[in-house]
């Protein structure tokens, strides 16, 4: 939350520095004609500059507007813009997330419980990049002592079943033409499908099975694995994604809003996200419909599983004016108001009823009227002033 200013010290340090002359509003307008205009009663002492030259405070007058002079509005930096009454989209508010575009992100898991072993470039970090096919790590299996047991009995077995066909494949070859050749034909098969069955099992006991990366991109989570740490049988070890290529997943408690969904944006804590619209699921998850949205910024300043706001403008109209989430400010119990610009040297709070427009607007529906000035910039400052 803004920490509350003290106008009163605000313009006591600065007035010094401040030069009259034309004032000039801060929607590019000239008031030099109003200023010079008398302050209201309530302040006419404290709205003019001091016998050495201080101007006066900002100050609340009795019906709840503010006394703002020309000085201290420039040194608060106000910005103002008119409004007009139009008809604009209607939209609705989404609650989404950030998640990894499906068609460039990617897991690695393990396919059986195993001992995890760097791969050649060593244990993948968070942050690391890494190109398609590329080995991350080795699985080495693990198993039970009798487990164990049973694998080097079994490779004991095929060692000995190995060297009985190999006698007699090499006695039927020094046969040939004695014995019949399917017969030969039949002991070499035989020799090469045990040379097979003992490669698997000694594989199994001995081998490790290299992970390598579906995709190309940055580890974006690495479930902080170490050299030797066991893990179960589906455990996700890696996951990868591309920055440039992320995806929004909004939950939509009307089903019927992907037919009407003309645009959509976002707002992640203060970053403006454009989105596409991908589509939306046939199944409702928690009461709700799920749809896509590919983020088009390049680059956004957003990560995984970051949740949002989205905006989705519809087919639907509604009459409003326009103006920037900079202009929302709060007042009395907490109700969203704006200040508008109504003289030279006055400003006034509006209660207002709006609706999002998109990650920087909004639509004001009721409070303000065709050619209200209205404050965009330092509105929470005024908001302060007591």
């Amino acid at each position: 939350m803004m920490r509350k200013i003290d106008m009163h010290s605000l313009v006591a340090a600065l007035a010094l520095g401040l030069v009259t002359g034309t004032a000039l509003a801060h929607g590019d307008e000239d008031h030099s004609q109003d200023a010079k205009k008398k302050a209201p009663a309530a302040v006419s002492v404290a709205g003019t500059m001091g016998a050495a030259g201080v101007a006066a405070a900002p100050q609340r007058l009795a019906d709840g507007s503010l006394f703002v002079p020309k000085p201290v509005q420039r040194q608060l930096g106000l910005r103002t813009q008119p409004v007009r009454i139009a008809e604009l989209a209607a939209t609705v508010e989404l609650n989404g997330r950030i998640i990894p575009d499906p068609e460039t992100s990617g897991r690695v898991q393990a396919m059986f419980a195993g001992s995890v072993i760097p791969g050649p470039k060593g244990m993948p970090t968070a942050g690391r990049k890494v190109v398609k096919g590329e080995v991350l790590a080795y699985l080495r299996p693990v198993s039970g002592a009798i487990e164990r047991g049973n694998q080097k009995a079994s490779l004991a077995e095929l060692e000995a079943q190995l060297a009985i066909a190999e006698g007699k494949m090499k006695r039927f070859e020094q046969l040939e033409g004695a014995v019949p050749q399917k017969e030969i034909e039949a002991a070499r098969i035989e020799h090469s499908a045990l040379q097979q069955r003992r490669a698997y099992v000694r594989a199994s006991i001995d081998s490790a099975e290299p992970l390598v990366a579906p995709v190309a991109g940055i580890v974006s989570a690495s479930h902080h694995l170490l050299a030797g740490q066991v893990v179960d049988a589906k455990d996700v070890l890696f996951e990868i994604v591309d920055p440039a290529r992320l995806a929004v997943e909004a939950l939509a408690y009307d089903v019927g809003i992907a037919k009407t969904l003309v645009s959509a944006s976002a707002l992640a804590d203060q970053t403006a996200l454009e989105l596409k619209f991908v589509g939306g699921g046939q199944q409702l998850r928690e009461q709700a419909l799920p749809l896509l949205f590919r983020i088009t910024n390049r680059n956004a300043a957003v990560a995984v599983g970051q949740p949002v706001k989205v905006i989705a403008r519809t087919e639907q109209g509604v009459k409003g004016a326009t103006a920037p989430r900079t202009a929302l400010t709060k007042v009395g119990a907490g109700e969203t108001a704006v200040w508008v610009h109504t003289e030279a040297e006055r400003f006034v709070a509006r209660k207002i009823r709006h609706q999002s427009l998109d990650a920087a607007n909004v639509a004001i529906l009721d409070g303000l009227h065709d050619g209200d000035r209205v404050v965009t910039v330092g509105a929470g400052l005024l908001s302060q002033v007591r």
